[in-house]
């Protein structure tokens, strides 16, 4: 065998290399920051969230606000529930935005404000965690889209309005006397006005979107939104919030709200994730290795020739692969035989074409070779020894003779 390459090799990787490499990541990470900061940047401008009245955005309620206090209503916006309770009276509507988050004894607190207040209460879609408690008697039916329904109801409110974007929850009355069941969708009202005891009211909204900045200009969106919340001059809009002292302390009692921690997770961060996901994903699929053919590599460092056939050796003996062993002494043989005996190197292999030319350089012509050129693995270490052997004194014979 031929000694290694003395010559040494770095496996280290150079910074032109690892700037090759990275660029395509670093690109896109400066992308994604930079229209982070656009977006930031667009919409910083007075953003307080979905059903806000004091957001100018488009799911924002800046607009129904605006015309409120124009015909005289005043508008106050809370975050707690005992600020909402308090402010509850004859001459108050009482809007409650996403009733479901409310925990179920801020929910009992809030029906036991409302009903005898004498004002309106506005629910903003309510469904199964919050309707029977804040309006007994009624039960959630499956949800329809939103789209412009008429009224068919004698609710003044409904009927000025005319046609409106409504939808989503429907409502069913079990023996509710004085409601009104306005907007209805496959015969369930997607609206329902309910008589408190007392002058007041409950009014139970299924979808939110005739309060929305980018809703409010369609079909009667604002006559009904001004007449619902504007019956009673001040208005007092509630937005749930988690840092309400009331929901924590119940959440660290021994009945803990229905409402789950998924549930408080807004739907556009769920979706963001799954985005950053499949981000993740593409790139690994784009950064993996692909499996090609094996290529030559000059080693790192320079090994001997015994060093590597010693190495080669301890790993066929400790996986006790002596037919590979004696496979690769074989072919080593019978390669090197082939020129001394005239043989071409595609035939070196085979026993046609190599044995007859063996057998007539040997003093013992007769002698058969074939077993040692051509047999079966050895069965033991030391018969694999002996094969080691007697392929070195053949391959002297043939030199010698």
């Amino acid at each position: 065998m031929t000694a290694a390459t003395t010559s040494t090799t770095s496996t280290a990787l150079t910074s032109r290399q690892i700037w090759t490499r990275s660029r395509g990541v670093l690109l896109a990470l400066v992308v994604l920051v930079a229209a982070g900061i656009a977006i930031a940047a667009v919409r910083s401008g007075e953003q307080h969230g979905r059903l806000d009245p004091r957001s100018a955005d488009a799911q924002g309620s800046r607009a129904v606000a605006e015309l409120l206090r124009s015909r005289g209503v005043d508008t106050r916006v809370v975050t707690t529930l005992d600020e909402a309770t308090t402010a509850t009276g004859p001459d108050t509507t009482l809007l409650v935005v996403a009733p479901d988050l409310l925990t179920g004894r801020q929910q009992e607190a809030l029906r036991t404000a409302m009903v005898p207040s004498g004002g309106r209460t506005v629910l903003v879609a309510p469904g199964p965690p919050s309707v029977d408690t804040l309006a007994p008697g009624v039960r959630p039916d499956t949800r329809t889209p939103v789209s412009a329904r008429d009224p068919q109801c004698t609710f003044p409110a409904a009927e000025r309005a005319g046609k409106a974007d409504t939808g989503g929850e429907r409502y069913a009355t079990d023996d509710v006397p004085d409601a009104d069941a306005c907007y209805l969708s496959d015969g369930l009202p997607t609206l329902l006005r309910i008589s408190d005891p007392g002058d007041g009211d409950t009014v139970l909204l299924g979808s939110p979107d005739i309060l929305l900045n980018e809703r409010l200009d369609k079909e009667g969106n604002a006559s009904l939104a001004l007449q619902l919340l504007g019956s009673r001059p001040h208005l007092v809009w509630y937005l749930p919030s988690l840092s309400d002292e009331s929901a924590v302390a119940e959440g660290n009692g021994d009945e803990a709200g229905e409402n789950g921690i998924g549930d408080l997770i807004p739907s556009g961060w769920l979706w963001g994730t799954l985005q950053l996901f499949l981000a993740a994903v593409l790139a690994a699929v784009w950064r993996a290795r692909r499996l090609g053919p094996l290529v030559t590599e000059r080693l790192p460092v320079a090994i001997r020739a015994s060093e590597a056939t010693e190495g080669r050796a301890r790993l066929y003996r400790k996986a006790n692969a002596r037919d590979r062993a004696a496979a690769a002494l074989r072919s080593a043989t019978r390669t090197r035989l082939a020129p001394l005996l005239g043989v071409a190197p595609a035939d070196a292999h085979s026993p046609d074409a190599l044995l007859p030319a063996v057998s007539a350089r040997l003093v013992d012509g007769d002698r058969d070779v074939k077993d040692l050129l051509f047999g079966p693995a050895p069965a033991d270490d030391a018969a694999l020894i002996r094969l080691a052997d007697q392929l070195d004194a053949l391959e002297r014979e043939v030199r010698t003779s």
